[in-house]
Formats: structure tokens, C-alpha cells, sequence
């Protein structure tokens, strides 16, 4: 978080930081470091969507909060100042379209497909069940996100079902409908755990602070698995 620290610095105390201004910030601090540029960017693309996400439903708890920290692993030091960058968002007059889309745009300007947006939508969803439910207008709000973001349906889908459903339908954690032979069901759980190794993460780029996000969804493939392996065992 030292670079994050590093960016907030640069934004003059008592001011209400733009959109704007804070990715201009990210692109003169650490213009001629790509990697912790990239890594800055998701960071505030976190912190930004998720203070955008409270006020969808106009509460903010414990819960929520303390599922913010889960994913950016935050030192003790370091949160007064991201919860400053959190406040600042709120109160930025852009909506969380205007975030959204300037994100998708950096991915196009490092020249990738950015799988990473897919994480953050993982992060977003995490932090929106956090207290129990995802209320219905931050589901809208994750929907506007994923369009933004440029994720099919379907693949939004995936993602809602894995955290809304999952606990209590394994086959919506794969992707799969319960009529599903084992063998194409033990197929699609061997391409889901190769398509989210942590080295192949790693290897894509994805930042330290989204590892969290990779390894409850590792959790959450490998749980439904076995509950359905188990029954076809029985």
C-alpha cells in the first residue's frame, strides 16, 4: 500500500478529488513503472466502486468494511489514508459509470484483455454480501458495472450465481445445470481450477491484493465439487 500512500500524498489535503485527477495522479507518479501503475489503478478502482456501491443502498456496515479490508489487505498505517481515498469518492460529483468506464480504459491502454475487471466484479460482490444480502440495488449497480466492464451476460451470471447461489447450489457455482453427467461436471471443475491457479494469476498479472478474491473462488469451486461428487458417490 506504500504506492497507494505515495498517490494520496500528491492530492492536495482538503480538496475534492475528481475522477480525473486521481487517475492523471496514478499516470505522473508511476508513469515509467507499468506494474505498479496497474497495481494503483485496481487498488483505487476497489476502493472507488465499493464507496460508489455503499451509497446504492445507503448503508455502509461493519461487515462491509471489514470485507474491504479482506481484499486489499490494508496495514494498520495505511487506512486512514485509503478511507480517505474511500470518502473522496463519495463525495466526487462523477458517477460510478464514469469509474468504471475510465478502468476499462486503462486495461486497453496496457494492450490487454484485462481479466482483472472480472476480479474486481468478484471483489465488488464479496463486499456486497458481506452483511448478508446483496440488496437488490447494488445487484443493479454490479449489472451496470459488468456491462460497463464489457462481460456478457452469461459471465456476469456466473459470477452472481457463484456468490448469491452458491452456498446452496453447487452447480451454479460451476456453471452447470444439476442434470449434468460426472463426467462433464468433473470436467468443468478441472478447466475452472486450471483457469484460476494462482500461477496462472500470477502469470496475467494479477496484484497481491486480489489474490484473496482468487483463493475464495478456489474455495468455492473446490466446496462445490465435492458436494456434488459426494452425491453422486452415495
Amino acid at each position: 500500500m506504500t504506492s497507494l500512500n505515495a498517490l494520496l500524498q500528491a492530492i492536495p489535503s482538503g480538496s475534492r478529488a475528481t475522477l480525473d485527477a486521481i487517475f492523471e495522479s496514478i499516470r505522473s507518479i508511476f508513469g515509467g513503472d507499468r506494474e505498479t501503475r496497474k497495481r494503483v489503478a485496481f487498488g483505487v478502482a476497489v476502493i472507488a466502486l465499493s464507496a460508489k456501491m455503499a451509497k446504492a443502498d445507503g448503508i455502509v456496515s461493519q461487515r462491509e468494511v471489514a470485507a474491504f479490508q479482506d481484499i486489499l489487505e490494508i496495514p494498520p498505517e495505511e487506512l486512514r489514508n485509503v478511507f480517505r481515498l474511500y470518502d473522496l469518492a463519495k463525495q466526487d460529483i462523477a458517477g460510478f459509470e464514469s469509474y468504471a468506464m475510465r478502468l476499462k480504459g486503462l486495461c486497453r491502454e496496457e494492450g490487454e484483455t484485462c481479466e482483472l475487471l472480472t476480479d474486481i466484479l468478484d471483489g465488488l460482490f464479496h463486499i456486497a454480501k458481506a452483511d448478508g444480502l446483496v440488496h437488490e440495488r447494488e445487484l443493479e449497480f454490479l449489472a451496470a458495472v459488468a456491462r460497463i466492464f464489457g462481460l456478457s451476460e452469461a459471465e456476469f451470471t456466473d459470477v452472481r450465481n457463484r456468490h448469491i447461489l452458491g452456498p446452496n447450489n453447487p452447480y451454479a457455482v460451476l456453471g452447470l445445470h444439476p442434470d449434468t453427467e460426472p463426467a462433464e461436471t468433473r470436467a468443468r471443475y478441472l478447466t475452472l481450477v486450471r483457469e484460476n491457479h494462482p500461477d496462472r494469476l500470477a502469470a496475467r498479472g494479477v496484484p497481491d491484493e486480489f489474490m484473496f478474491i482468487a483463493t475464495e473462488r478456489m474455495k468455492a469451486i473446490n466446496n462445490a465439487y465435492s458436494q456434488i461428487a459426494g452425491k453422486t458417490a452415495a
